[in-house]
């Protein structure tokens, strides 16, 4: 147990991503309540590990899912209309190639008519483009800037591509300042910010009571909200072990720590411009090209083949995290990979250039890569609540998505629809299929993309 001299909030959120900065703003609109909130994080805000913690962002309503569809055009208005959030909204669009046998365009375009009762993509011939920027063939879409698209995606390969459309609606945001400015809006509204790391979640009487802190103090709570993303299961698995919690109703069920591998080039000027007003560029199933911020210049690729990174805890228990090591140490043979699915087939006249540097990304992917936004089922842990589950699809959800958390937190309905997509799933095995963003799941271990001379420098 904490001793009485701990820190005590009504509110301990743990970690800063996209979950717990949007919690902590929407926790602090509530005047009325005048709660003590306080957020913790390895890192000041944004805080780096964190996958919300990037140069840049998609911001799309292109989904199969029609949950998911509805909740992206309400953040992207909110994007649009909040004054803190609007100077790093890029309404640029999107010009998505599909890949040959997949059903995701037909869907997409399908729920489109149904929500917005008109279907804003245009379909592009695959000469659109990639074709010869300077020729006379007619597009078949007249209003958008097809001259300039075959400019920019020149030389991209269309092996295992079948056609093309454009949506102007959405676009991308500078994530990592968009992070920063929502979590200092809370600050101003009192939210308390400690950076810091959790060592454990502390038992009490009734329930979790709150955590340890590296530097030696104990942060209590009436209530505490997980959302530490990929990093979920390493804290729930100690808490588990000391309540002898059966592997079938662990955490690790519910959300698999996976990783994507990340991409940036530099750009010059005259590339900088070449790529003005670019389009958010996705390429297949097999990854997408955000365009260079006008901050750094920096061309960013994502291979969307991602991995998981298994353990053995000391109890024996298999849980999924992120390893310990940087984020930027990339195995040689996973950025071979990401430049045969992606680096030397999409734009390709880059990949003549030297990286700027390689990144791994981790996010938690539940089963059907839908959120997890609930209380823990267990009766001894009726006071911790989770607020994660991005599966790389979430970021967009900053304006909203903690305006839901708020109301599982006052024990209020978010609607059966949401209630039953974000509670605790019981009955499941943790494997994953199909779901709002299938693309991400993990099928392979980060090990098995190390040649054995990495492996070897490990032990």
């Amino acid at each position: 147990m904490a001793p009485a001299s701990a820190q005590h909030s009504n509110i301990l959120i743990v970690g800063a991503g996209i979950f717990g900065t949007s919690t902590a703003y929407h926790l602090s609109q509530e005047r009325s309540q005048k709660q003590k909130i306080t957020v913790i994080d390895v890192f000041p805000t944004p805080p780096s590990p964190a996958a919300s913690t990037d140069i840049n962002k998609i911001l799309r309503a292109d989904y199969t899912n029609e949950l998911y569809m509805r909740l992206a055009l309400e953040a992207i208005d909110q994007w649009a209309d909040w004054d803190f959030l609007k100077p790093f909204y890029h309404n640029s669009g999107r010009v998505t190639l599909n890949s040959k046998g997949s059903d995701l365009y037909d869907l997409t375009r399908k729920n489109f008519r149904k929500f917005l009762g008109r279907d804003p993509c245009v379909d592009l011939a695959l000469s659109d483009v990639v074709g010869n920027e300077d020729s006379s063939e007619p597009t078949a879409a007249p209003n958008t800037d097809v001259k300039k698209w075959r400019q920019m995606f020149r030389g991209t390969s269309l092996k295992g591509i079948e056609s093309a459309y454009w949506n102007p609606i959405g676009g991308w945001c500078d994530a990592d300042l968009a992070t920063a400015a929502m979590m200092k809006e809370a600050q101003k509204n009192g939210v308390n910010y400690v950076a810091s790391e959790v060592q454990e979640l502390v038992l009490g009487l009734n329930g979790v009571q709150g955590a340890k802190v590296a530097d030696g103090r104990y942060l209590t709570a009436d209530k505490v909200v997980l959302a530490t993303g990929a990093w979920t299961s390493s804290l729930m698995s100690p808490l588990e072990d000391i309540l002898d919690i059966p592997a079938e109703q662990r955490f690790e069920l519910q959300a698999t720590a996976a990783g994507v591998c990340v991409l940036h080039y530099k750009l010059d000027t005259q590339e900088m411009e070449d790529l003005r007003n670019m389009p958010v560029f996705l390429y297949g199933l097999n990854g997408e090209v955000l365009p260079p911020p006008d901050r750094n210049r920096l061309l960013k690729y994502t291979n969307a083949n991602s991995f998981s990174n298994h353990y053995r805890t000391s109890s024996g228990q298999l849980i999924s995290a992120p390893p310990r090591q940087s984020q930027y140490e990339v195995p040689d043979k996973l950025k071979r990979e990401t430049m045969e699915i992606i680096g030397d087939k999409a734009m390709p006249r880059y990949s003549r250039k030297r990286p700027e540097y390689w990144r791994l990304c981790w996010d938690a992917v539940t089963p059907t890569q839908d959120h997890l936004i609930t209380h823990h089922p267990d009766p001894r842990l009726k006071n911790l609540y989770f607020a994660i589950g991005g599966s790389f699809h979430s970021y967009k959800f900053l304006p909203n998505i903690g305006s839901y958390v708020c109301r599982v937190l006052q024990g209020l309905s978010n609607g059966a629809e949401k209630d039953h997509a974000w509670t605790w799933k019981t009955g499941t095995d943790g494997k994953i299929g199909r779901g709002a963003h299938e693309k991400v799941v993990p099928q392979r271990e980060l090990k098995d993309l190390e040649d054995k001379a990495e492996a070897k420098a490990k032990l």
